[in-house]
């Protein structure tokens, strides 16, 4: 019998694994430094614009990144979904997100751009004040703060709990080690697979989204005064 031949294959590229371990940090950081508010709250407020910046990148990169990082290349079809649904995923050649992957990836990112748009009109008892709640009226900023303080948190809790569980489910259950692509950058494949680009002119091109990135939400947090 042939032995298996695999392939060794970039599928996250640099800028998409340092996306990922920042925003796990800043996202980290960002719960802590709300739950205990105070003299925390200006350190809330940073994190929180990081996390901004964060998902604004995601977003450009999801568009001209590595080919595996693009919502195209990831954003499940029906027929991929149903056959996950119904337990035959192993039977599809994933490369990078199997489709509940990929849903879940979604509704982390919507849901923390949720928070983080809800958070820029919020106020918090004198300790903090959105950026951009002046702008709104108080009807507006009462809104924002319920759903940023009483609905956003936990939903986003919910979700990173499902994702580390699915995380622990495939490394135990299933033996495939879904941490080590997304440090190293490349998974063995038993079969042929685009790459994804990772090269120098790709990565200063992710730097000059990035800073962009940064700017962008530099200015947005000044429009508070």
């Amino acid at each position: 019998m042939a032995e298996l031949k695999l392939h060794t294959v970039r599928v996250w590229d640099l800028p998409t694994r340092l996306f990922h371990w920042a925003l796990a940090l800043a996202v980290a950081a960002l719960f802590v430094s709300g739950k205990i508010g105070g003299a925390a709250m200006p350190w809330h407020g940073r994190f929180g614009y990081t996390v901004a910046s964060l998902l604004l990148f995601r977003l450009v990169w999801g568009f001209i990144g590595g080919h595996w990082s693009r919502f195209g290349a990831f954003l499940p079809r029906p027929r991929a979904m149903l056959g996950a649904f119904k337990r035959r995923a192993e039977s599809e050649r994933v490369v990078g997100h199997n489709p509940l992957g990929a849903l879940s990836v979604i509704a982390m990112l919507v849901f923390l751009a949720a928070q983080i748009g809800t958070g820029l009109f919020s106020e918090d008892k004198g300790e903090f004040a959105g950026p951009l709640s002046a702008f709104v009226s108080n009807a507006a900023v009462k809104l924002a703060t319920g759903y940023h303080k009483r609905v956003g948190q936990f939903v986003l809790i919910a979700l990173v709990g499902l994702h580390v569980l699915a995380i622990g489910y495939y490394y135990f259950g299933k033996k495939d080690n879904l941490v080590r692509p997304m440090i190293r950058g490349d998974k063995e494949l038993a079969f042929e697979a685009p790459p994804s680009r990772d090269d120098a002119a790709a990565r200063v091109k992710a730097l000059v989204v990035l800073l962009t990135c940064v700017g962008i939400v530099a200015w947005l947090a000044g429009r508070g005064g």
